[in-house]
């Protein structure tokens, strides 16, 4: 009996894993045979509100707020509005004297979605055609704007920019830059790929007005207002671009402590919404929302790091407990690296990646602290540091 309890135990893992490796590797290969789609040049030029939400972020506010006015996009139809949470009077000082409006917010417990609420409160008597959301840290490149509006004259509501690093000054942020790219490629340019939406990822993205406004309503407490935005546009079944090669530069993470609370936050917020949608994930995909189903299973996948890491665990046991499984888990494991490896720019390829890989095992002792500070993560906002000792490169 303990045997047969313990052999079902070990294929209930390896078919898990299997779904797992499975999703990602179908993914990465739509989005590696697919051609980036190119949106004709629009014929009317839209009004945009730019909103940039910070808190504490004074060492990297003004080179954002400078970088998004030198758009070449018409002055009159953009303007840049920054939520201004806990900033010093010096750097509002600075901003003010700037073509730009400021908003000031404090909250109890700080979030990006109730600072949004304030800015949309504090500009609605003046409505625009659309609103681009960036974080404090982003620099967007040379006609941003221009495909933001290019995209929305093909009738789109709701458009995902191509986030990609701005630093790669330390080998632990060119890791964390190959993430994003692994994710642009998977959840982004594959998914797109094969006609769902494009995922949503924070910041870079913009919206019409209207349903922004709508989209944002009680949006509450939740530190992962962007996965919220993203429920509510599928439940709409709304479909999402992604400007892809329109780049949004981000500060990637360069040190092993903001990487660990980093990713508390974000395993707080997949643990947040895999409860919250669960049952109507499956609701959903019986009424035929393919894509609102395909967030909520999103909430179901390990992080990619801690998947490589569980993987490579799952072959050394088999190779000592379960011999029979390990040729399968083999071919599992070399399948789950051609799927991330996929989603690394051709031109990162060198031995500064050597160098990042290396650091691997430190992201995995990381996330595990950050695993451990989940039950923190959910009761508190944890902000993620910006601009200390990183160098911009673009």
């Amino acid at each position: 009996m303990i045997q047969t309890i313990l052999s079902f135990i070990e294929y209930f893992i390896l078919i898990y894993l299997t779904i797992q490796v499975a999703y990602l590797l179908f993914f990465s290969f739509a989005g590696k045979i697919s051609s980036k789609k190119i949106f004709a040049k629009a014929q009317k030029l839209r009004k945009i509100r730019i909103f940039v939400p910070g808190y504490k972020e004074d060492a990297v506010i003004i080179a954002t707020a400078k970088n998004i006015i030198e758009q070449d996009y018409p002055k009159d139809l953009f303007e840049v509005v920054i939520i201004a949470d806990s900033f010093t009077e010096a750097t509002l000082k600075t901003l003010n004297q700037l073509p730009i409006k400021v908003v000031e917010v404090s909250f109890e417990k700080s979030t990006k979605g109730k600072a949004l609420q304030k800015a949309v409160e504090a500009t609605a008597q003046n409505e625009v055609d659309i609103v681009l959301i960036l974080d404090a840290d982003n620099h967007i490149g040379a006609g941003f704007l221009h495909a933001v509006n290019n995209a929305f004259e093909q009738g789109y509501a709701a458009v995902q920019g191509h986030r990609t690093a701005k630093n790669f000054q330390t080998p632990f942020a060119l890791l964390d830059a190959c993430t994003e790219e692994i994710n642009n490629h998977i959840f982004r340019r594959g998914h797109v790929a094969v006609g769902l939406p494009s995922a949503l990822i924070g910041s870079g993205m913009a919206f019409d007005w209207s349903l922004f406004v709508g989209l944002l309503t009680d949006i509450g407490d939740t530190s992962g207002e962007d996965k919220e935005l993203e429920f509510r546009l599928m439940r709409q079944r709304k479909q999402v671009a992604f400007l892809d090669g329109e780049y949004v530069y981000d500060e990637k993470v360069a040190k092993t402590d903001v990487f660990s609370k980093q990713r508390s936050r974000w395993l707080a917020t997949q643990v947040e919404f895999f409860e919250k949608y669960f049952i109507e994930g499956w609701i959903q995909l019986l009424k035929g929302n393919v894509a609102f189903f395909n967030k909520v299973f999103q909430t179901y996948l390990f992080p990619r790091v801690m998947l490589v890491a569980v993987l490579g665990l799952w072959l050394i046991f088999c190779f000592f407990f379960a011999c029979e499984l390990f040729p399968f888990s083999l071919g599992l494991f070399i399948a789950l690296a051609v799927a991330l490896l996929l989603g690394i720019p051709a031109k990162w390829y060198n031995k500064q990646l050597i160098m990042a890989f290396l650091q691997i095992p430190i992201a995995l002792i990381s996330i595990l602290k950050a695993t451990l500070n989940i039950s923190k993560a959910r009761k508190q906002f944890i902000h993620t540091p910006h601009g200390e000792g990183n160098e911009t490169e673009h």
